[in-house]
């Protein structure tokens, strides 16, 4: 029980749960079920967007995929790195992410794209959402926030696994 509380708690601090939970749950301001499917994403900047998030996403998922902790933390947003030590992170995803096992597949389920979110500063974020299957969970739900940052690349601000 008492791992069980203490994982909790580490996905909650990793993730800031309640932001990307209201995130995820549709309190986002704009989303890709209003883009039409024949809009290519140089005339749809939200489309665009969602496009390159989904790819850094899925890059950056990768490192995290392949025990590569603490260069998933250098690879993420400043505010990502500001809300949690290296060793914090590291320490997390040993306890939360390692005992899943082995990536077996990840499809993306919704991408959603915001201004604003609670308690961060307003920017541009892409909230993406994945099925993943791992060894040892055959059904997950990730949920992965990224950013712009200032230097034009996405980069992670948050990971939740559920």
């Amino acid at each position: 029980m008492k791992i069980k509380l203490f994982k909790s708690q580490v996905v909650g601090l990793l993730c800031a749960t309640a932001l990307f939970a209201s995130v995820a749950s549709g309190s986002a301001t704009e989303t890709n079920a209003g883009t039409p499917k024949s809009a290519s994403p140089d005339s749809n900047p939200k489309a665009g967007a969602q496009k390159a998030a989904t790819a850094a996403a899925q890059t950056w998922l990768a490192t995290v995929d392949n025990g590569q902790y603490a260069q998933s933390w250098d690879q993420a947003s400043e505010l990502f790195r500001k809300a949690i030590t290296q060793d914090k992170w590291v320490s997390a995803l040993e306890n939360v992410r390692k005992p899943l096992g082995k990536l077996v597949s990840r499809a993306v389920i919704s991408t959603q794209t915001t201004t604003h979110l609670p308690g961060v500063p307003d920017g541009q974020y892409v909230v993406v959402q994945f099925n993943a299957s791992f060894a040892n969970r055959k059904s997950a739900t990730e949920t992965v926030t990224f950013m712009l940052e200032k230097d034009g690349k996405w980069k992670a601000a948050g990971y939740y696994i559920n």
